[in-house]
């Protein structure tokens, strides 16, 4: 019987593996989109200390009350209203400058009182607080025009500050409740 040759298997060359596997984590990593959650930025008020001066009391004048219950339905100032009217509202009640005497005293101690109703809907919290923003910003940018012939985000900070002590965004957010039906 004649010898049977034993067959040697050919090796696979396994050093560029590693290279294979590195490249297919980099392009995992670069083509994966993250999903980052983004919220409202707002500047909320320090920590109260326990020796801290209560807030000096407020004239029911000076403080525009904007309540949204369950049905997303707007009550401004004891009446029932449209969110297309808020922004317009609103700057009526900011720059009234003691005109009338149901509105505020001037811009400076006007306060904007706005609440929720726990069931009312996240797109109407955000386009009732996008419609308050646009009054004071509409109001910033009408000033600016007026004082210096330019849009309030054209300003150099110095001047925007000075916009913002004449219009200073004074919106007070209460604890969301079950308000019902108003």
């Amino acid at each position: 019987m004649p010898k049977s040759k034993v067959r040697d298997v050919p090796e696979i060359n396994a050093g560029s593996m590693a290279d294979i596997a590195f490249l297919l984590l980099i392009f995992f990593i670069v083509a994966t989109t993250m999903d980052v959650d983004s919220g409202i930025s707002t500047k909320l008020p320090p920590m109260p200390e326990n020796e801290q001066e209560p807030p000096p009391p407020l004239k029911e004048r000076n403080v525009f009350q904007v309540l949204v219950n369950a049905n997303n339905q707007i009550l401004v100032e004891g009446e029932w209203s449209d969110i297309s009217k808020l922004k317009d509202e609103a700057k009526e009640f900011i720059n009234n400058n003691g005109k009338k005497d149901n509105l505020s005293e001037n811009p400076e101690k006007a306060v904007i009182s706005l609440q929720n109703d726990r069931g009312t809907s996240y797109d109407m919290y955000i386009q009732v607080q996008n419609e308050l923003k646009r009054a004071y910003n509409e109001l910033r940018n009408e000033a600016s025009q007026d004082k210096f012939g330019r849009k309030f985000n054209d300003l150099p900070a110095d001047q925007q500050r000075e916009i913002q002590k004449m219009y200073p965004m004074k919106i007070s957010e209460a604890e969301p409740k079950n308000i019902g039906g108003l």
